[in-house]
């Protein structure tokens, strides 16, 4: 019986690419295990994204999670998203403890809904919860609990399993949504809300690839002048401000965390002529695309709460990625 795997594999993307293998149709494409069990690879020392979702929760370790050039230090117990496309990677941890879930983007075909919760989750980092009040691991806020009892759900597989995890899963996005601190989704009901928030979650899945307005108003099958009003009204921000956003991030995760030219990096965000890549650059982060670089690799990481630190990327390396099987027992 094939065993689902994580594995880096060949793709035309700069980064070092996860993806999550099941064998269909019995399994779910799903999975769940400790950093241990997992292999070495849950816990990767150099920038990579997914194709997949990951929550991760921490419940013992030091050293710090960098999340899409946003460096958070170890403080277990805690929680965060990763969503498909992020990058990130581990920076100098000891004794890393936790579990992680993983699972596709079919894995929600039953609850689409649950997409917008993941995103909502992911754009507030690490989620602080209540530690426990006696020793060991785990918090005082039930998260835990819910999550061994997923583990223990995936681990025996008995009739109708993968249904029992998708309510697991969506029990597990409310309570943390619940959390202290924690941001809630956007409640809005009709059409409008809607529109806007289809609108996040394609510019989320694209990072910004479409460049147009224009095109993501077909993809979503509205009007320009009506997409603009929407996103508008809910996030305060024009959708042509939140491509150019999307299309900077992605580059600047490209100048960080690959060994791609100026020149390639342009054509990868949508921009055949580098010049015009530089002056967007600088006009959006200050900075121009060569100067961004040799921050991000040769500075320290400085701690700021609103841009999030710069990252080191000093002593980083990409090397292959082994397969690791997250079929193992329970945490």
């Amino acid at each position: 019986m094939t065993t689902p795997a994580r594995e880096r594999v060949q793709h035309p993307d700069p980064l070092p690419l996860h993806r999550l293998q099941v064998a269909p149709p019995q399994v779910p494409p799903f999975a769940m295990g400790s950093f241990d069990a997992l292999g070495p690879d849950s816990r990767a020392g150099y920038p990579h994204r997914h194709t997949f979702y990951e929550i991760v929760y921490v419940t013992g370790g030091s050293g710090a999670h960098v999340i899409d050039l946003v460096r958070r230090p170890l403080s277990p117990p805690h929680l965060c998203v990763i969503l498909p496309g992020q990058v990130h990677y581990w920076e100098q941890v000891s004794g890393l403890r936790g579990v992680l879930t993983l699972f596709t983007e079919d894995f929600l075909l039953a609850r689409p809904g649950d997409r917008q919760l993941l995103r909502t989750l992911a754009e507030q980092h690490w989620l602080r919860l209540p530690a426990a009040p006696s020793e060991g691991d785990g918090d005082a806020a039930g998260i835990g609990s819910l999550i061994r009892a997923m583990a223990a759900e995936f681990a025996a597989k008995a009739d109708g399993y993968a249904s029992v995890l998708e309510a697991y899963l969506h029990i597990l996005l409310v309570r943390a949504l619940r959390l202290p601190g924690a941001r809630r989704p956007d409640a809005a009901a009709g059409r409008a809300a809607e529109v806007a928030r289809e609108f996040g979650l394609l510019l989320t899945g694209t990072a910004g690839a479409e460049r147009s307005v224009g095109a993501y108003a077909a993809r979503i099958g509205v009007s320009v002048g009506y997409l603009n009003e929407t996103v508008k009204q809910t996030t305060g921000r024009t959708p042509g401000e939140l491509i150019r956003a999307a299309r900077t991030l992605e580059a600047k995760r490209l100048l960080a965390g690959s060994s791609l030219g100026v020149g390639q990096v342009a054509r990868r965000v949508g921009f055949s002529d580098p010049a015009y890549f530089c002056r967007f650059f600088r006009r959006e982060t200050g900075l121009s695309p060569g100067d961004f670089r040799r921050r991000a690799v040769t500075e320290e990481p400085e701690e700021s709460e609103e841009a999030g630190p710069r990252v080191s990327l000093r002593n980083h390396h990409v090397c292959p990625a082994e397969s690791i099987d997250p079929q193992g027992p329970p945490p």
